[in-house]
């Protein structure tokens, strides 16, 4: 989605500065500088329609508000029917046992949306700072290239203040480790090794919740950290 934003706006800036240039400078260096551009967003954009979102390929499309609807009533029914008999402690752990899977899971997702966001920035400025290198080395004096560099630069500085605040690759390093900590501990429970080898069932379900809890919870604390200023986080840590 946004590539093909980019492309359309980067299409009616190009149409516009030709019609506005037009007889005034030569726009031949600008024109190869967005033709190469959108090339680079066509293979960002053919690269993310083959990317698999993990959906079932005969599932039904359904919209966004009949989601929601469901979403609304299965809550209802699950208040529902919590109210209407209480399960014993032993059955809310084997149920929380049988959840951790879909954790594990939404945490990977998660990471890889990071990692692929991050990856996307990092090539956005590799070839920008290619881009600047190859149009110094062409424009010399940099006339009529002046404005191509200032362009490369403003993304160049932007991406960088972009990766810099939002911490694409510490947020997939610090959800990938929980989620491997946390099948780690799944993997130990089920083949009763320690500290899952006690002799009660109880015992080693109790212990696995704790530790998953106590995972996540880190986890947030170090989200929470990664939304702090500088300053804030060394108080925080």
């Amino acid at each position: 989605m946004g590539s093909s934003v980019t492309a359309f706006v980067t299409v009616v800036g190009a149409l516009a500065g030709n019609a506005v240039m037009w007889r005034q400078i030569d726009m031949k260096p600008y024109n190869v500088a967005v033709g190469a551009l959108l090339a680079l967003l066509f293979i960002v954009f053919a690269a993310g329609m083959r990317m698999d979102t993990g959906q079932p390929k005969d599932e039904e499309t359904k919209p966004l508000a009949a989601l929601r609807l469901e979403l609304d009533l299965l809550e209802e029914r699950r208040i529902l029917e919590a109210a209407s008999g209480a399960r014993s402690s032993k059955d809310r752990q084997h149920s929380y046992r049988e959840s951790i899977p879909q954790e594990i899971d939404r945490l990977r997702g998660e990471t890889r949306r990071y990692r692929r966001v991050h990856n996307f920035f990092q090539w956005g400025l590799f070839s920008a700072s290619v881009a600047i290198s190859v149009t110094t080395a062409i424009y010399d004096p940099p006339q009529p290239g002046k404005g191509i560099l200032i362009g490369l630069g403003a993304f160049v500085s932007f991406t960088t203040a972009i990766t810099g605040y939002f911490k694409f690759r510490e947020r997939a390093f610090n959800l990938q480790q929980t989620a491997d900590a946390i099948e780690q501990h799944v993997t130990a429970y089920d083949l009763a090794i320690a500290p899952y080898n006690q002799a009660g069932e109880t015992t080693n379900l109790e212990r696995l919740a704790e530790s998953v809890e106590s995972l996540r919870v880190e986890q947030r604390k170090r989200e929470q950290q990664l939304e702090q200023p500088h300053q804030g986080q060394q108080e925080v840590i």
